[in-house]
């Protein structure tokens, strides 16, 4: 059976199990990019997020439209100093040299046949970027599960998690999507019980079909919106979805200290990632079970913009709203 890993909505690419012979049984697939770069150097609008992400700079808003649309400055205003919180991005790598990106890498590994950790594919980079725009305080961790042209394999996926997990992770950014596999499905599992928060796309096939890991029940399935906040174009959608964000004409950092638009449920999730780093924090555990994911994916889904659109699970995602809702529940 044909097998995709979206990433993004154009060029999408799927390989069957009769053409990766050397993948024992595993699942391989392939992230996809529209490859449309922007060099800063162009942009005269550009503002670094370490600079601008909070700042009154317009111009810089509108390039990355979405980062206003879920009110990320005004949340910013809210978290709290102290202990740095941990986003891994399981992807293509990070762009190692991007003068954004590079002070806040802390922990690295790659789980691929590519022989460098560093982004030569451009997708991991970019979720990356709008990650640490939303939430300029946190620090990343580059987990290499996608080689240099994108391709992928599920039990790869899943040991990137437990990795990511067991190396001090708050919240998992997985711009992918598979098929489903019991290794995945724990790895998810063991995340949760170990107090992390999963974020996981829900495909760009335009499909309510389910899609994992988005669709375990302890990872937060993201579909993609638009500037009008309606269901952005080919998002995957259906009763499973738990939460939308901006995933339409994204602008954020490529390797080379390059900058482009990139379009897709991936967005989405680099988006829903730097919310959830915002919410842990000010989190606290309210329910006394020793962890406060849970506490973070409850102030997510609650604090949601309502939209007039079926299969977009509570709605668009608002940080501000969620890190009232949190502190409310402290």
């Amino acid at each position: 059976m044909p097998l995709l890993l979206t990433g993004f909505w154009l060029h999408l690419e799927a390989v069957s199990q009769d053409a990766v012979s050397s993948a024992n049984s595993d699942t391989i697939s392939y992230v996809s990019s529209d490859n449309s770069y922007v060099n800063k150097a162009e942009s005269p609008s550009y503002a670094s997020p370490l600079e601008a992400a909070y700042s009154s700079n317009d111009s810089y808003l509108s390039q990355r439209w979405g980062i206003s649309r879920i009110e990320a400055p005004q949340a910013g205003h809210i978290a709290k100093g102290g202990q740095p919180i941990i986003v891994a991005v399981l992807d293509t790598g990070i762009d190692e040299g991007n003068q954004d990106l590079a002070d806040k890498l802390v922990a690295e590994v790659n789980f691929t046949d590519s022989p460098t950790s560093n982004d030569l594919y451009g997708h991991g980079t970019h979720m990356a970027g709008t990650i640490a725009a939303i939430a300029p305080e946190c620090q990343l961790m580059n987990v290499k599960v996608a080689d240099d042209t994108g391709r992928c394999q599920t039990s790869v996926v899943a040991k990137g998690i437990i990795w990511a997990v067991d190396h001090g992770a708050d919240v998992i950014n997985i711009s992918l999507c598979m098929k489903s596999s019991p290794d995945l499905e724990e790895a998810g599992n063991y995340a949760w019980r170990q107090g992390v928060v999963i974020v996981a796309a829900a495909g760009n096939e335009g499909k309510s079909t389910p899609v994992y890991p988005a669709y375990y029940a302890n990872c937060l399935a993201v579909a993609a919106t638009d500037e009008s906040d309606s269901l952005a174009l080919l998002s995957g959608h259906g009763d499973w979805v738990d939460v939308a964000a901006p995933g339409f004409n994204i602008y954020s950092e490529l390797p080379h200290n390059q900058y482009g638009y990139k379009s897709g449920t991936s967005s989405a999730v680099a988006h829903v990632s730097g919310v959830a780093a915002l919410v842990f924090s000010v989190a606290e555990d309210a329910n006394g079970n020793g962890l406060i994911n849970d506490e973070v994916r409850q102030a997510i889904e609650d604090a949601c913009y309502p939209i007039n659109a079926e299969g977009m699970g509570k709605g668009r995602v608002s940080a501000l709203e969620a890190m009232t809702k949190v502190i409310s529940l402290s």
